[in-house]
């Protein structure tokens, strides 16, 4: 996959950049538990079967794993900003129509738009990591990550009240207000990022990644229903996989792939998407079991007997604990790096879940649950974008942290699944109404603990990080954070750009071509003629250099793959030519 700078300087920010992206974030991410409250009352409300109303809820976790890497890349071609903008404005549309109809076939329409806002959050990570200072990028990348969760935590208890004084159809209409407001902050608040990829957009890529997705989320999130050994979850099962199959040999033949195949390989990338999906699978537990155990009538034995307004008041601190952790988390990753941070994290996750096995007896026991977990969560969500950040180039940063969202939606589907599933299994009959029992919800929590200690193994098989702060750039120009990106990362270039005298040439364009005549990276000179340039892979390169006033210059170099970048000066030619 290609990439570049513009060469125009960044804009200054302001500071209500980082709360405007982080208000964003948390809007769309509310979309995913807008409707919990009034869940297992959607069948009337639609006069429709159960298992039809499910697609409600699995339409909008459809719509965002598909939407998410697509709107990163779209973001890195075209601007990171303007996709924002419309991701929020078709979340604002689905919510308009959701608000006015009762008909089945128009909510999952509607509710399908909602869920096409999550690429809202990759998003606000890659404007924030083009924008911010070095001093600033850490705690707010963890805070626009940690979004996802504060959305889902603080929806609760905000859809109750709701749901509870007024008709349901109002948490659609509170939904369009939160999104046009987001609009009109980033509108005012938020410049668009310098930053592009250079390329086409992938639109067969776009195609089979999202026909793939869906085959493979749709019996995930209905397979307990259709049944796991039906012939049509294992036929969707087996047509996803040829699916993505055939999908991942295309992207890697193609020049500007949606997804870059071969930069998701890397050890970096790959054990952090692994373990974001136990990080998804872990998050999700505890939003389906503690509201339904706090709801449950106190004749059952073992339920709290809350309102629904008290029971989403209870797991509110999950949401809340997480925006917290933010700061916390930007003094331990800076002392210790974003790995050491997500395995604090998973260590709290695994602490809250086991401990949670004895705490479900009362109401204030929920809520020490609810913060523990929130803390952990906070943790392991906020290390995420910083390990993907410090993995991939600068334009791909929206692509990948799309793919890494992508992973935690299907880490929270797959719990939705399982969950779900056991929960059914294991209830009891009262009166010929299934009741979850204190059993599954023990069970719920023992998967979430195994699924946070398989996602500890993933991040210890992490890269050792060099440097704690380097996924934390100063993005004080397009030009200085090029250089500052490159010159952070293992191996690669770097030299100077000089003219015949001697003398350094600022700003000239200095661009590596591999092996197969294709560009794998791009950046300006510095006011020094420094140059720095990162490099996919071992191998025989090609550095041109041009600027204006001077002829263009060809230099082969080949990089071993080590960790030790290769110096190498660029003296353009003598003769002048038109600028």
């Amino acid at each position: 996959m290609t990439h570049t700078t513009t060469q125009q300087p960044a804009r200054r920010t302001s500071t209500a950049v980082v709360p405007v992206l982080a208000f964003a974030g948390i809007v769309v991410a509310v979309m995913q538990t807008l409707l919990v409250p009034v869940i297992k009352d959607l069948p009337k409300l639609l006069g429709t079967a159960p298992s039809n109303a499910t697609w409600v809820l699995t339409s909008t976790l459809l719509a965002g794993a598909v939407a998410t890497p697509i709107m990163g890349r779209l973001g890195d071609l075209f601007g990171k900003r303007r996709m924002l903008l419309t991701s929020l404005s078709v979340m604002v549309v689905g919510s308009l129509i959701a608000g006015f109809t009762s008909d089945l076939l128009v909510m999952i329409a509607g509710r399908a738009l909602q869920g096409f806002a999550m690429g809202a959050i990759p998003l606000g990570i890659g404007l924030m990591r083009d924008m911010l200072p070095r001093e600033k990028l850490g705690s707010a990348m963890a805070l626009m990550s940690s979004s996802i969760g504060v959305g889902g935590g603080l929806a609760l208890p905000l859809a109750a009240l709701v749901a509870q004084h007024a008709d349901w159809h109002s948490l659609f209409f509170l939904a369009a207000g939160l999104g046009v407001v987001s609009i009109v902050l980033t509108l005012v608040a938020v410049p668009e990022s310098p930053m592009r990829a250079e390329g086409t957009f992938d639109v067969l890529g776009a195609i089979g990644l999202s026909a793939g997705l869906v085959l493979f989320l749709l019996p995930i999130t209905k397979g307990s229903d259709w049944g796991w050994s039906s012939g049509t979850t294992l036929g969707l099962f087996g047509a996803s996989a040829v699916v993505l199959v055939l999908w991942g040999v295309m992207e890697l033949r193609v020049k500007a792939p949606l997804v870059d195949l071969r930069t998701t390989v890397r050890r970096s990338v790959l054990f952090t998407n692994l373990a974001s999906i136990m990080v998804g699978v872990s998050f999700y537990v505890v939003s389906l079991v503690l509201p339904q155990l706090l709801q449950l009538p106190k004749a059952t034995g073992y339920g709290l007997g809350q309102s629904m307004v008290v029971a989403g008041l209870c797991v509110a601190p999950l949401g809340l604990t997480m925006m917290f952790t933010a700061p916390v988390y930007a003094r331990i990753s800076a002392k210790y790096g974003p790995k050491v941070t997500l395995i604090i994290g998973m260590v709290i996750i695994g602490i809250g879940y086991g401990a949670g096995l004895g705490l479900m007896s009362a109401a204030w026991q929920t809520i020490i649950i609810a913060v523990v977990l929130g803390a952990g969560i906070g943790l392991a969500y906020s290390s995420l974008p910083a390990l993907i950040v410090g993995s991939v180039p600068a334009s791909e940063t929206g692509a990948a942290n799309g793919l890494n969202t992508l992973m935690r939606s299907i880490g929270t589907s797959v719990s939705s699944a399982v969950i779900g599933m056991v929960l059914a299994n294991t209830a009891s009959d009262a009166g010929g109404v299934a009741i979850p029992t204190m059993h599954g919800f023990r069970v719920s929590f023992l998967i979430a603990t195994g699924a946070v200690a398989v996602g500890l193994v993933m991040a210890l098989f992490l890269p050792r990080q060099r440097q704690a702060t380097k996924p934390q750039l100063r993005a004080s120009s397009a030009e200085d954070a090029a250089l500052e990106r490159a010159q952070e990362v293992l191996g690669g270039f770097r030299g100077r750009v000089l003219n015949t005298d001697g003398d350094p040439v600022a700003r000239a364009k200095v661009t590596l071509i591999d092996r197969r005549g294709r560009q794998a990276g791009a950046t300006l000179s510095g006011e020094d003629g420094s140059y720095a340039l990162a490099v996919p892979a071992e191998g025989a390169y090609v550095l041109a250099a041009r600027a204006a006033g001077h002829g263009p210059l060809a230099s082969s170099a080949t990089h071993s793959g080590d960790d030790r970048p290769v110096d190498l000066d660029l003296a353009l030619p003598g003769e002048t030519v038109p600028a």
